[in-house]
Order: C-alpha cells, then sequence, then structure tokens
C-alpha cells in the first residue's frame, strides 16, 4: 500500500504560513544540497496533492521558463505527475500543454483516498497545503509528516496543526543541511 506523505515547510514556531499567508519567509535561500535532496526524494513519489492555493502557486511557476531553468529536474517531476487539487470553488481542469492529469476534488472523501492508497505506484504527497494537511490528520489518513523546519520564528501566522487532536508521533528520520534548515521525519505511533 502507498503511504500518503505531508511534506510542508514549516516556521521553528509552526507555522506554514504568515498570517496574510506570506511564504517570502522560506523562499530563495534553497542551498544545493536541498536542491539535490528534493529532486532525489520527488522522484518517488507516484501523485501530488494540493489545495487550491499551494495549486495555483505551483501552477503558475513550475511549468513556465524560469522555473524549468531554475530547477530542471524538480519541474519535470511537478510537470508530468498527476494530481489532486481539493477545492470546493475551483472549476475542473483542462489539460495545458504541460500540466496533464489534474483532477479536481470538492471534499476529502476517506475511502477514496484509502482506494488511492492501495492503487498505483509511488507515493502520494501532499504538499504544503496547510489546510488539506489539517483535514487529512483529522481523518487519520497521513501515514508520514516530513517537515521542513526553517530556522526562522514567525510569531504569528498560519499554524499547521490547528484544531488537530493528540498524536504522538515517532522519529523516524532527521537531515540537517548546512543553510540551518532541518527536515523532521516522523510517523503516527501504532
Amino acid at each position: 500500500m502507498r503511504k500518503l506523505i505531508a511534506f510542508t515547510i514549516v516556521s521553528v514556531d509552526g507555522y506554514f504560513a504568515g498570517p496574510n499567508g506570506e511564504i517570502d519567509w522560506f523562499k530563495g535561500e534553497h542551498s544545493d544540497e536541498e536542491k539535490e535532496f528534493s529532486d532525489e526524494v520527488s522522484k518517488k513519489a507516484g501523485l501530488l496533492l494540493f489545495g487550491r492555493t499551494t495549486y495555483e502557486m505551483m501552477k503558475s511557476f513550475w511549468p513556465t521558463p524560469d522555473g524549468m531553468r531554475s530547477d530542471p529536474v524538480m519541474a519535470e517531476v511537478m510537470n508530468r505527475m498527476p494530481k489532486i487539487v481539493f477545492s470546493e470553488t475551483m472549476k475542473p481542469e483542462k489539460d495545458g500543454p504541460v500540466w496533464k492529469d489534474v483532477r479536481v476534488l470538492h471534499d476529502i472523501d476517506p475511502e477514496e483516498i484509502v482506494s488511492l492508497k492501495k492503487h498505483g505506484e509511488g507515493g502520494i504527497t501532499i504538499l504544503g497545503s496547510g489546510t488539506i494537511v489539517q483535514q487529512m490528520e483529522r481523518l487519520g489518513l497521513i501515514d508520514e509528516y516530513q517537515l521542513m523546519v526553517v530556522p526562522v520564528i514567525l510569531g504569528t501566522g498560519k499554524y499547521l496543526f490547528k484544531d488537530v487532536k493528540r498524536l504522538n508521533l515517532e522519529l523516524i528520520g532527521t537531515k540537517v543541511f548546512r543553510n540551518g534548515r532541518v527536515l523532521l521525519t516522523y510517523r503516527p505511533k501504532a
């Protein structure tokens, strides 16, 4: 069975975005070491899940010449990978010249997520999309959390685990990057 992995960039104090959705605090400081790691990990994914905001941000960058130039490996992965967008308001997406195979779902159906885990190849990764992570966690669907901690304290913002009940986690991996970022990988304790 495929794992559902939540990969989220967070501040030291646990926010995935500033109070108005700002993410400028984690952009632009990716080291070559971090890029190589991301490129390698992304090759193992088989399906990407997004909320509407993250989807629109990714779609506005990765299929562009700037996106393809900045990281050809990641652009290729992002552009070819099947995607599901959770949005109550978004209309179905037509295949574009680069981004294809995008499904829009208006709600999270736990049975459908379990079915996705049972069929297909590669992991299922939620990229960013803090509100989707919250909803999936409340439904007990996430198998692994990959939290990229950026060495910044925001003091306020959108908290990743808002309204989530207590969940005990087991640390299964750490990776420290020279730029001060730390990847913490956890799975829920059985």
